[in-house]
């Protein structure tokens, strides 16, 4: 069984950073596209950014230059650094991938940027 596993996510002071990483476990297949997305109370889930397996990669506007990501396709895992945290950032983040003509979500992990 597929699975995404998040991990980083916590308690950061506005200016701070994190790193978020997703791997992907019960597999034999590379993820075409992986990406995160992430869900503020009382809004829509939005991408926050996207890579595929050749390294192509989009940002959401609102994180451009202070967002990163990268993936390790060996590893199946992506990874989100992020810096200039704002309290604006503040969300639960979802960790998302396509392969085989499926789609599959992580369970979320909360970032919390204070002021």
């Amino acid at each position: 069984q597929v699975q995404l596993v998040e991990s980083g996510g916590g308690l950061v002071q506005a200016g701070g950073s994190l790193r978020l990483s997703c791997a992907a476990s019960g597999t034999i297949f590379i993820p075409n596209l992986m990406g995160w997305y992430r869900q503020a109370p009382g809004k829509q889930r939005e991408l926050v950014a996207r890579i595929t397996s050749a390294g192509s990669t989009s940002y959401a506007d609102s994180v451009k230059g202070r967002f990163t990501i990268s993936r390790d396709n060996a590893k199946r895992t992506v990874y989100l650094q992020m810096s200039s945290l704002k309290p604006e950032d503040t969300a639960v983040h979802y960790c998302n991938a396509f392969m085989a003509n499926r789609e599959y979500w992580g369970q979320g992990t909360l970032v919390t940027v204070s002021e």
